[in-house]
């Protein structure tokens, strides 16, 4: 399945139903008066988050949504029914946005959570709404009013629990591979992800999810390779895993490349926790692993940990680090949200 982040939709909720001009006609009533039911209300349009969805890519194939129009009214004071509504479903994390894909409709970050984006039009009035003291016998009713119909822009945000950023070809897909079950493109050769790719991570009984920007290289801020485009993904994170290849000839400068490019990005990133790991480690002897790993020091300003994701030394140190600052951002949220 391809993975999709944004797709632009139109939408129309249901036109009202038209009222009825009708009399009563029965046996041995002689005036039976007005008696047109009122028309249905049309439906509305819906956007609702629900399980089993990452990806926007059933916006590809259909981009156009419309909601039933109401029934019309009838006789004897019957009225329509209400036009069938539409639900467009998307994962949890994705935001609505209007036609100028600036203007935030709604954020849907939980599944279950719904949002009416277009209401359908009323029903019109029956002639018998219309029956005055002078007029005994209304022959008008009123048509439905018309539904809304808007332009929409649908925009994915991955909810993760942690996002691994850095260069290409710094193992990220390497390491998702190997503490999940997702399964990334992996090759001996330089090349770059181009999608996000998303895993569920295990350490010592629990579990987190992780995510896979791609990329990000020097210049990315301001339009260069694929841009920025992903890293709306990494917003929702509670912890960033920053991985510098250790076949990099200047870490710390391949650290700092991608530092430069999150706090450029902005959108609170400069302020999440990070952990640094020097990834690649096998292909070092203990010589260049002292003299990098040292590099990388003094860039990052902390130790960072050894990693090797096709050796698996250090992917437990780094996952138990992960779930460490995870636990503690998740228990900083419980606090919020009681103290709220």
């Amino acid at each position: 399945m391809k993975f999709l982040d944004q797709a632009k939709v139109y939408i129309r909720s249901g036109d009202g139903g038209a009222g009825a001009v009708s009399f009563r006609r029965e046996k041995f009533i002689e005036f039976g008066g007005p008696d047109g039911g009122d028309g249905g209300r049309g439906g509305d349009v819906w956007v609702e988050a629900v399980d089993g969805l990452n990806t926007l890519i059933d916006y590809r194939y259909q981009q156009h949504f419309k909601a039933k129009t109401g029934v019309h009214g009838m006789g004897r004071n019957r009225t329509g029914a209400k036009g069938a509504d539409v639900t467009l479903k998307v994962p949890a994390g994705t935001q609505v946005y209007e036609e100028d894909n600036e203007t935030l409709i709604c954020d849907l970050t939980e599944v279950g959570q719904r949002f009416r984006l277009a209401a359908g039009g009323n029903g019109g009035f029956g002639n018998q709404h219309f029956k005055t003291s002078t007029n005994q016998a209304p022959r008008r009713a009123n048509p439905g009013l018309p539904g809304e119909e808007l332009t929409i822009w649908l925009r994915l945000k991955l909810i993760a629990d942690s996002g691994i950023v850095g260069l290409p070809n710094a193992g990220k897909s390497t390491f998702l591979a190997a503490v999940s079950a997702a399964k990334p493109k992996i090759a001996d050769y330089p090349f770059t992800t181009l999608h996000p790719g998303l895993g569920v991570a295990r350490i010592d009984g629990r579990e987190f999810v992780i995510a896979d920007i791609p990329g990000l290289i020097e210049g990315a801020h301001e339009g260069a390779g694929i841009g920025d485009r992903f890293l709306g993904h990494v917003e929702r994170t509670r912890v960033l895993l920053h991985l510098v290849s250790a076949q990099e000839e200047n870490p710390g400068k391949a650290y700092k490349t991608i530092r430069g490019e999150l706090d450029a990005y902005g959108h609170g990133l400069k302020e999440k926790a990070e952990i640094v790991a020097l990834s690649q480690v096998d292909t070092l002897d203990a010589d260049q692993r002292k003299k990098k790993t040292a590099a990388l020091k003094r860039a990052a300003g902390r130790a960072p940990l050894l990693l090797s994701a096709v050796s698996g030394e250090g992917v437990e140190a780094v996952l138990r680090a992960l779930m460490a600052e995870i636990e503690r951002a998740r228990e900083e949220t419980v606090l919020e949200k009681a103290r709220d």
